[in-house]
């Protein structure tokens, strides 16, 4: 085989390390189970480690492999020793999926509390920031790995009266666009994947208390499912080495 048909082959997830976040449920669960599927040991993290415990539960009862290590992305102490816990555990990591999130729609932006706008920012940009600051390192050193930022359709249009979840989608979509040309002369390759409206549990965090869910009006079986997500995750990590794709647009096939 030469070197061109060797890098042309696709990547073989088997005994990798993949770190998901927001894998407590809906996509992050999703990608999670999907990963395990092909081989990898998957870091499963998120605040609510009973959640957590029971994905990891159905991954294994799949003959998979899963290890807890909750996490609040707001708080750098807490990303620290999730970064701290991984490098002890397994020394490297070969895959992160940035998938954690939460929104607020349905408010026009001069409504807006300070506090609304930072518990957005803070977990939907500023944490992606942090688990890389604390995870990239090891990819560097073994020149090679994969970060994948879940970001939004709602991170390139306009998204009246959630202007604070796309801002906080636009910022995710420069961070990944910017630090795929820092470390892609480390091997290491960063792609967006931006799905259009996800039949998942997020939209219930989207309007705190209100009864009404992100994408309340659209009908969720015509809606993306969270295993689309997945599938889409996979493909993209699993490309052949010498290329990466920058940027996923994901919209269901039958308008909701």
């Amino acid at each position: 085989m030469t070197h061109t048909e060797n890098q042309a082959q696709p990547i073989s997830l088997k005994d990798r390390i993949a770190v998901v976040t927001g894998a407590a449920r809906g996509i992050g669960e999703a990608i999670s189970r999907m990963l395990a599927r092909e081989g990898a040991t998957v870091v499963l993290t998120a605040r609510n480690r009973e959640q957590l415990e029971a994905v990891k539960s159905e991954i294994e009862k799949h003959s998979g492999r899963a290890v807890v290590l909750p996490c609040d992305l707001t708080d750098p102490a807490s990303v620290e020793a999730l970064g701290k816990s991984v490098t002890a555990q397994f020394g490297r990591c070969d895959v992160l999926v940035n998938n954690a999130g939460v929104g607020l729609l349905g408010k026009p932006l001069v409504d807006c509390t300070p506090e609304e706008w930072d518990r957005i920012l803070q977990t939907n940009l500023r944490g992606p920031f942090l688990v890389i600051r604390a995870l990239a390192p090891m990819m560097i050193a073994a020149r090679s790995g994969y970060i994948v930022n879940i970001s939004s359709l709602a991170g390139r249009n306009p998204l009246p009266n959630g202007a604070a979840y796309a801002a906080s989608k636009w910022g995710l979509n420069g961070l990944t666009y910017s630090l795929a040309e820092e470390l892609r002369q480390y091997g290491i390759r960063v792609t967006a994947i931006a799905p259009g409206s996800v039949n998942t549990h997020f939209s219930a965090s989207a309007n705190p208390g209100t009864g009404k869910g992100m994408w309340q009006e659209k009908a969720p079986s015509k809606m993306l499912q969270p295993d689309d997500v997945a599938a889409t995750v996979l493909h993209v990590i699993t490309q052949p080495a010498n290329a990466f794709v920058s940027e996923v647009l994901m919209r269901p096939t039958v308008k909701p």
